[in-house]
């Protein structure tokens, strides 16, 4: 239960926990992309460049074989959907916990949504029966083999064809294929897991495994209180201090799940500028000032997302660098604050867009920034699935 006691968090103290917890200060870097995902929670994976440049941003001098070798080889980290219907790269042991307090209910809408689907578009009369059906053959299929590509479950399976037809008189409007749905359901239940890619890194081709065959065993089973208790707390550590607004967005939950469990768990109540907000008990010592630092922090990046409430570092930026979904672009970062954007010219190079004068220390850094990021990508350009209303606008 929270405490009684409070004290005032301003915006300079918030900036410094965000600097030191998410790696971004200078002398506050992680050692391993692994390390960097830890102090995050997740990283985020919806766009799958945003999981390398994230993670380069925070661990000095990594590579993309750094991170493929966590992903793919050491499987120290695992993709797996979880909050807010969300691809997220986990620490591998932070697994049962986001299978019970988000995945598990990712998975039984999903599977709602699917057997509704299916049956109002006439493909079967008992859709439970049929993706119980499917998923079986999915998992059978993968159990004795390697990793498979969505394409080969469905030439092998025919269970997986057929399409439905959404926003029907919508220019967006069209048959949907409900073989990949299958595979959502199946990977937010913990069954199968998104494994090696047969793409580039700046690309999502998914081969799927079962997750007893790519982890060595199941997703070990606790319950959804416990689940929800322990991304509460985790959430604490590397955000906080937050709202219950900002818990409750980034879980994608309830208020009342939320609230059962703060109350679990040993936290404090701190005033963020007349809103009530939370530390954990023992994370609640004042944190010293951190030395002025500048990021490129890509679009959809888990600091930038990772509150509901971001006038203490976004200012007045929203409209031009989130889009009408609340879909992060790439942003550029000085000391703590968001002052613009950025995205690639024609040959690759990064140009920094600012929205305001940070002064010439700001500038020259970002300019470092990047110019290193620059040579980083060597030229390969990266087009975020959701760029900025700033980057429409200039880029």
């Amino acid at each position: 239960m929270p405490s009684s006691r409070s004290r005032p968090v301003d915006d300079a103290e918030r900036r410094a926990r965000l600097a030191r917890r998410h790696r971004l200060a200078v002398d506050a870097r992680a050692t391993t992309v692994t390390d960097a995902a830890r102090s995050l929670v997740c990283l985020h994976g919806t766009d799958p460049a945003t999981i390398y440049l994230s993670a380069r941003a925070r661990v000095d001098g990594m590579t993309v074989a750094d991170l493929d070798r966590d992903l793919y080889d050491e499987r120290s980290l695992v993709k797996h959907l979880a909050m807010r219907r969300t691809l997220f790269v986990f620490p591998r042991e932070a697994l049962p916990f986001v299978q019970a307090g988000a995945s598990n209910r990712v998975a039984d809408t999903e599977r709602r949504r699917l057997i509704r689907d299916v049956e109002k578009a006439g493909l079967f009369t008992d859709g439970e029966a049929w993706l119980r059906a499917a998923g079986d053959a999915v998992v059978d299929t993968l159990a004795g083999g390697e990793p498979a590509s969505f394409t080969e479950l469905r030439d092998a399976l025919p269970l997986l064809a057929g399409a439905v037809t959404h926003g029907e008189g919508k220019s967006w409007g069209g048959p949907v294929s409900i073989g990949p749905r299958v595979l959502t359901v199946l990977s937010a239940s913990g069954r199968i897991v998104r494994a090696t890619n047969d793409g580039p890194w700046r690309a999502s081709r998914n081969r799927w495994a079962t997750t007893e065959n790519w982890l060595g065993a199941p997703i070990e089973q606790v319950k959804a209180d416990e689940g929800a208790a322990w991304l509460v707390a985790e959430w604490l550590r590397a955000f906080g201090p937050g709202t219950e607004a900002d818990i409750t967005w980034w879980m994608g939950s309830t208020l009342t799940t939320v609230r059962r469990a703060l109350s679990a768990l040993d936290v404090v109540e701190v005033d963020l500028d007349g809103a009530t907000g939370y530390l954990l008990a023992d994370d609640q010592d004042t944190v010293d000032p951190v030395a002025p630092w500048a990021a490129l922090l890509p679009a959809l990046d888990p600091t930038t997302m990772g509150w509901r409430e971001r006038g203490w570092f976004l200012g007045p930026h929203k409209e031009l660098l989130f889009d009408s979904n609340g879909n992060a672009g790439p942003t550029a970062w000085w000391d703590g604050r968001i002052v613009g954007g950025w995205w690639q010219d024609e040959d690759g190079q990064v140009v920094v867009h600012l929205l305001e004068d940070p002064g010439a220390d700001a500038r020259r850094a970002l300019d470092a920034e990047a110019a290193a990021l620059s040579e980083w990508l060597g030229g390969t350009r990266v087009l975020p699935r959701f760029p900025s209303p700033l980057a429409k606008q200039y880029a």
